[in-house]
């Protein structure tokens, strides 16, 4: 049995984006048009990411402008008044560091959605429940009286589950008490993480596409971004690039396998690789793994399990992915105690606790036997095919996805000039959902003909998306 840290001998114990808030009880008035260049947000945050983390990413003006929900003049209704004087509103007001980042284009997709009847394959989450055992534990945890401050860090039930099945996936023995850090959903142990051990200045490589989020909180955390690009068809990792790019001032790689959007999962030669030149520039790893128990093709991999990382890897990972219950945001951090102290010192300041029945419950499906994954693999590979299939058949170029539940395209058969014009199409004028990719790149350029499919779904929807794909779309 390898033991993950030297700390100890024994075993013993969306972050939300910012939002504008009308000052004095006012609330901002409902237009039918917008010139979007005369704001920097359109709409109030309603809703959150893809994997259901609350994020923020860059502004699309065509999809924004279909969107309008702000007046050109700022105009806004006092809630105390019931005539309709206007009044002046101050301009919205955002530190620099978050100036870029607008409304999320996943709550873009979705308002869009809703007002076209659109059936949503763009969202990362279920349109089905988690399972009743979960769910119970939840209740009964309420009926316990479980409803006041969880200990900062994590209740000790869940701290001791997340310890437990990190060994068994991975071999590792953590130590629950100082190196395992509840989090309210994976988005959170992300930003505590950032805030918690980069400082201003820091060099951070990322992996185009990359999760959004991850730009926002290296930017709230000052930090220089390097960019290494995953190419299609394929979206292996250009090693010789990477190698040329990291130095001695980097001070951390950042991982997301299984990947999301492209569903890559990465090979234990690049993980080699990576792990090999992290060792040689003393590098930290940050490795995002909410999507480890969705992988179909090929066994998910670890970062920490490697000889020599887990002194230098963080690994991030939550519930709502595998149990179909992203609306809980439980997530945690594991990491040896120098790292763990940092992560949490920032979360102490972020969220200070999370959700106390909620962590009971997530101890409990922790625990669950390994059939349940097995099931759900079995379950998702199905649902897979479907789109999969439908994709193809519909005139997609489908490119090959290992992990997640999400499926990368080429729309460029179609016609439309770039992805965020095919999806408002495909919204309008088909009735199904995708998101574009863009978003997910430090330049959009790169991702203009890729687009994001998500079979997250009942087999009903996707069947029926993929009969309005199949029926409606055209090739130019």
């Amino acid at each position: 049995m390898l033991h993950a840290s030297p700390y100890y001998s024994t075993r013993t114990q969306s972050l939300e984006m910012l939002r504008f808030r009308p000052l004095n009880s006012t609330f901002i008035r409902p237009f039918s048009s917008l010139h979007y260049s005369s704001l920097p947000i359109t709409i109030p945050f309603v809703g959150s990411g893809s994997t259901s983390r609350g994020t923020a990413t860059r502004f699309y003006p065509s999809v924004m402008a279909s969107l309008s929900t702000v007046s050109t003049q700022n105009e806004v209704v006092s809630s105390h008044d019931e005539s309709t004087q206007k009044i002046s509103q101050p301009p919205l007001q955002v530190a620099k560091r978050l100036e870029k980042f607008k409304t999320t284009i996943f709550t873009q997709m979705s308002m869009l959605a809703i007002k076209h009847g659109a059936i949503n394959l763009g969202q990362g989450f279920p349109n089905f429940d988690g399972p009743e055992f979960v769910k119970e534990a939840a209740i009964q945890a309420i009926k316990d009286g479980k409803n006041q401050y969880a200990r900062g860090y994590g209740v000790p039930d869940l701290n001791l589950a997340v310890a437990a099945r990190f060994e068994k996936d991975t071999g590792l023995v953590v130590d629950p008490e100082k190196e395992v850090t509840v989090t309210s959903g994976c988005t959170e142990a992300i930003a505590a993480t950032m805030l918690g051990l980069i400082n201003p200045g820091d060099e951070v490589i990322l992996f185009a596409p990359f999760y959004d989020s991850y730009e926002a909180t290296l930017s709230m955390a000052g930090a220089k971004i390097k960019c290494v690009t995953l190419r299609p068809p394929k979206f292996s990792v250009p090693l010789d690039e990477l190698k040329s790019i990291i130095s001695k001032n980097t001070r951390a790689i950042l991982i997301n396998t299984p990947h999301n959007p492209t569903g890559k999962m990465f090979t234990r030669e690049e993980l080699n690789v990576i792990a090999s030149l992290c060792i040689e520039n003393d590098v930290l790893v940050i490795t995002d793994e909410v999507y480890d128990k969705l992988a179909f093709e090929m066994d998910h991999i670890s970062m920490a399990s490697l000889p020599g990382m887990y002194e230098r890897t963080v690994t991030l990972n939550s519930l709502g992915k595998t149990f179909s219950l992203t609306g809980w945001k439980i997530g945690w951090a594991i990491a040896a105690p120098h790292l763990s102290w940092g992560v949490r010192q920032a979360h102490s300041f972020l969220t200070f606790a999370t959700s106390t029945p909620m962590q009971y419950a997530a101890a409990t499906a922790l625990r669950a036997p390994e059939s349940y994954y097995k099931e759900l693999k079995k379950d998702y590979m199905a649902k897979k095919a479907i789109l999969v299939e439908g994709l193809k058949a519909a005139g997609f170029v489908v490119y090959p996805s290992s992990g997640t539940y999400f499926i990368i395209v080429d729309h460029t058969p179609f016609g439309l000039e770039n992805d965020v014009a095919f999806c408002e199409y495909l919204i309008k004028e088909v009735g199904v959902v995708a998101i574009p990719t863009s978003v997910f790149y430090l330049n959009p350029e790169d991702g203009k003909n890729l687009v994001r499919f998500t079979f997250c779904k009942d087999e009903g929807t996707l069947k029926s998306a993929v009969d309005r794909m199949k029926e409606k779309l055209t090739k130019k």
